[in-house]
């Protein structure tokens, strides 16, 4: 009985050696495991961080931060130019170029349109309004147009604002205190006088619409090709700039500074 019990011992011993082995590997296993999760966290918020830094660096055309579709004010009119919608967005287009076709290739008059139209107008109006007694229903019925007047004050106020503004950019620009602007900006109108020498204005018109249209979808769908591609004319432009301002430019004498306040 006694050698009995003894084996009894030295089987539950055993046994229990066992469990608490197995207990101590499950245990190290698991510290070791998530030891790696900790690890793979860190890895993941550096390589993350170490993204966002090397995205925050990367050069973006006219020191863009925002998408394009925020930078367009976002909304109908910034889907509307983006094409989110190609059946409204095409159709836009459409009828832009008809419209070109229309007074441009084919020579239609806007006069003679509006006529026209006028005359289509009223000759639908008085059959409809013969063919009702005929047919014993009430004439036709033309809707009054109403707007409210807060919304023409308040049209007329921005109107007023953007002219007060442009007028004062124009008079800044024109004084030649900012050297580089000024030239920027006749050399623009330079080149807006001669496209209108060359093609009307309804042609250049439709062609700024659609260069307007199309470039800003463009942009977007090739952004990171085309801000390295601008990134390394801004460098080759500064380096030019920076040898005419060098020579020429710097011994220009500016326009009379602001009298300093009292």
């Amino acid at each position: 009985m006694a050698e009995h019990k003894e084996e009894n011992e030295s089987v539950m011993e055993s046994v229990m050696d066992k469990i608490s082995d197995k207990f101590h590997g499950d245990g190290g296993s698991s510290s070791s495991s998530s030891d790696s999760d900790d690890d793979d966290k860190k890895k993941g918020s550096s390589s993350s961080s170490a993204a966002a830094a090397a995205k925050a660096k990367i050069y973006r055309l006219f020191g863009r931060e925002k998408p394009v579709h925020a930078v367009l004010g976002g909304g109908k009119p910034a889907d509307l130019v983006l094409w989110r919608n190609k059946k409204i967005s095409g159709g836009v287009l459409a009828g832009a170029t008809a419209v070109w076709l229309l007074f441009e290739v084919m020579e239609y008059h806007l006069l003679t349109l509006l006529g026209h139209c006028l005359i289509l107008s009223l000759a639908t109006l008085f059959l409809w309004s013969n063919a009702c007694t005929f047919i014993n229903k009430s004439p036709p019925n033309i809707p009054e147009v109403t707007i409210p007047e807060d919304t023409i004050v308040n049209i007329a106020r921005s109107i007023r604002y953007e002219i007060n503004r442009g007028f004062f950019t124009l008079k800044e620009i024109g004084q030649g205190r900012d050297l580089k602007k000024f030239l920027i900006v006749v050399a623009g109108l330079w080149v807006l006088s001669v496209l209108g020498s060359s093609c009307n204005f309804l042609t250049l018109a439709y062609i700024v619409f659609v260069v307007l249209y199309t470039v800003p979808v463009l942009y977007e769908k090739y952004d990171d090709k085309v801000d390295a591609f601008g990134e390394k004319a801004m460098i080759e432009l500064k380096k030019y700039y920076a040898i005419v301002d060098e020579k020429y430019l710097s011994k220009i004498p500016k326009g009379p500074l602001k009298n300093k306040k009292q």
